[in-house]
Protein backbone atom coordinates (compact mmCIF):
# COMPACT_ATOMS: atom_id res chain seq x y z
CA UNK A 1 0.00 0.00 0.00
CA UNK A 2 1.31 3.08 -0.68
CA UNK A 3 1.62 6.41 1.67
CA UNK A 4 -1.09 8.97 2.15
CA UNK A 5 -0.73 11.82 -0.29
CA UNK A 6 -1.54 14.18 2.73
CA UNK A 7 -3.44 14.64 5.71
CA UNK A 8 -6.04 16.03 3.67
CA UNK A 9 -6.02 13.00 1.64
CA UNK A 10 -5.81 10.39 4.24
CA UNK A 11 -8.88 11.85 6.24
CA UNK A 12 -11.07 12.29 3.15
CA UNK A 13 -10.17 8.52 2.31
CA UNK A 14 -10.56 7.54 5.85
CA UNK A 15 -14.38 9.14 5.55
CA UNK A 16 -14.85 7.71 2.80
CA UNK A 17 -14.18 4.31 4.40
CA UNK A 18 -16.30 4.71 7.38
CA UNK A 19 -19.42 6.10 5.69
CA UNK A 20 -18.80 2.37 3.55
CA UNK A 21 -18.59 0.12 5.97
CA UNK A 22 -21.13 1.98 7.97
CA UNK A 23 -23.61 0.98 5.03
CA UNK A 24 -21.93 -2.26 4.76
CA UNK A 25 -21.29 -1.63 1.21
CA UNK A 26 -18.60 -3.58 -0.22
CA UNK A 27 -16.05 -1.49 -2.09
CA UNK A 28 -16.54 -3.35 -5.43
CA UNK A 29 -20.48 -1.76 -4.95
CA UNK A 30 -19.50 1.47 -4.29
CA UNK A 31 -17.33 1.85 -6.84
CA UNK A 32 -19.97 0.64 -9.28
CA UNK A 33 -22.99 2.79 -8.05
CA UNK A 34 -20.58 5.69 -7.70
CA UNK A 35 -19.44 4.84 -11.34
CA UNK A 36 -15.54 4.82 -10.95
CA UNK A 37 -12.98 2.21 -10.92
CA UNK A 38 -12.91 -0.19 -8.24
CA UNK A 39 -8.86 0.45 -7.85
CA UNK A 40 -9.69 4.26 -8.31
CA UNK A 41 -11.90 4.31 -5.11
CA UNK A 42 -9.53 1.29 -3.27
CA UNK A 43 -6.48 4.64 -4.26
CA UNK A 44 -8.95 7.10 -2.18
CA UNK A 45 -9.92 4.70 0.39
CA UNK A 46 -5.83 4.30 1.46
CA UNK A 47 -5.15 7.91 1.50
CA UNK A 48 -2.87 7.80 -1.83
CA UNK A 49 -5.72 8.88 -3.99
CA UNK A 50 -6.78 13.15 -4.46
CA UNK A 51 -10.17 12.80 -5.58
CA UNK A 52 -11.56 15.41 -7.55
CA UNK A 53 -13.95 17.58 -7.06
CA UNK A 54 -16.57 15.50 -9.03
CA UNK A 55 -15.23 12.18 -7.63
CA UNK A 56 -16.19 13.32 -4.19
CA UNK A 57 -19.87 14.28 -5.46
CA UNK A 58 -19.88 10.55 -6.85
CA UNK A 59 -19.34 9.25 -3.84
CA UNK A 60 -21.45 11.31 -2.05
CA UNK A 61 -24.72 10.54 -3.86
CA UNK A 62 -23.49 6.80 -4.34
CA UNK A 63 -23.13 7.06 0.03
CA UNK A 64 -26.44 9.65 0.06
CA UNK A 65 -24.26 12.05 2.02
CA UNK A 66 -23.53 15.64 1.54
CA UNK A 67 -20.30 15.91 -0.11
CA UNK A 68 -19.13 18.31 2.61
CA UNK A 69 -19.03 15.72 5.09
CA UNK A 70 -15.59 14.61 3.17
CA UNK A 71 -14.07 17.63 3.81
CA UNK A 72 -15.16 19.29 7.02
CA UNK A 73 -12.42 20.37 9.53
CA UNK A 74 -9.67 20.14 7.13
CA UNK A 75 -7.56 22.97 6.65
CA UNK A 76 -4.11 24.23 4.85
CA UNK A 77 -2.42 22.56 7.66
CA UNK A 78 -3.92 19.22 6.09
CA UNK A 79 -2.01 19.63 2.49
CA UNK A 80 1.36 18.73 1.59
CA UNK A 81 4.04 20.63 2.83
CA UNK A 82 4.61 22.46 -0.78
CA UNK A 83 1.35 23.51 -1.46
CA UNK A 84 0.44 26.42 1.00
CA UNK A 85 -2.04 29.03 0.46
CA UNK A 86 -2.16 32.44 1.66
CA UNK A 87 -5.12 33.62 3.47
CA UNK A 88 -6.72 37.22 2.33
CA UNK A 89 -4.39 38.90 5.37
CA UNK A 90 -1.34 36.62 4.00
CA UNK A 91 -1.46 38.08 0.83
CA UNK A 92 -1.90 41.40 1.24
CA UNK A 93 1.29 41.37 3.88
CA UNK A 94 3.07 39.62 0.94
CA UNK A 95 2.33 42.21 -1.31
CA UNK A 96 3.37 45.20 1.33
CA UNK A 97 6.39 43.01 1.72
CA UNK A 98 6.73 43.10 -1.93
CA UNK A 99 6.41 46.71 -2.57
CA UNK A 100 8.96 47.67 0.48
CA UNK A 101 11.52 45.63 -1.07
CA UNK A 102 11.44 47.83 -4.75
Amino acid sequence: MRAARSRASEMVGMRVRELRAKRTISRAKLAERADMDVSHLARIESGAGNPTLFVLIQLATALEVDASSFLAGLTAADLPEEIKPYSESDFRRELRRREDEN
